[in-house]
């Protein structure tokens, strides 16, 4: 595998398109004026930490769809590991992103490092594209800097 392969446009503009709710989360929760602003004219779903976790349990859930699409290209046993691990990520949202935003966040950053692991294992088993583990670098990097606003 290469060690540095280039990252396709779409993918890596689609990726961090998906960051910006992360993002529109944290600064919401800096900043009052614009906290004000986006709760009047999006809504408090849409507004601070609300976004962040709401919106990072739906994208672990989507990651264990990923995962299992790449385990669909193995065999026997190899598959049958591929598909138990990609449950793990939505699983991982559906227990443990309840609760408050704080506990929330640090329960999602705990899921995303996670899934930043089963990306790499199946990277390595050849199953993920070769530039694969660098948006998931990227975006994996991204992501826990915008939580990290919510949990310190």
């Amino acid at each position: 595998m290469s060690t540095n392969p280039r990252i396709p446009r779409a993918a890596l503009l689609l990726g961090l398109a998906g960051v910006i709710p992360f993002a529109w989360g944290a600064l919401t929760t800096l900043s009052a004026p614009l906290a004000q602003f986006s709760a009047q004219t999006l809504g408090g779903r849409f507004t601070g930490p609300y976004i962040q976790l709401f919106y990072g349990a739906i994208i672990l859930s989507f990651m264990s769809g990923v995962l299992w699409g790449f385990a669909s290209k193995a065999t026997g046993r190899q598959a049958a590991t591929g598909y138990a691990l990609s449950t793990l990520p939505a699983l991982w949202a559906f227990f443990f992103t309840g609760g408050g935003p704080v506990s929330a966040a640090t329960y999602l950053i705990g899921g995303y490092l996670g899934l930043l692991l089963l990306d790499w294992q199946f990277w390595r088993w050849g199953l993920a594209p070769p530039w694969w583990m660098r948006l998931r670098g990227l975006l994996t990097t991204l992501v826990l800097i915008c939580l990290l606003v919510v949990v310190l």
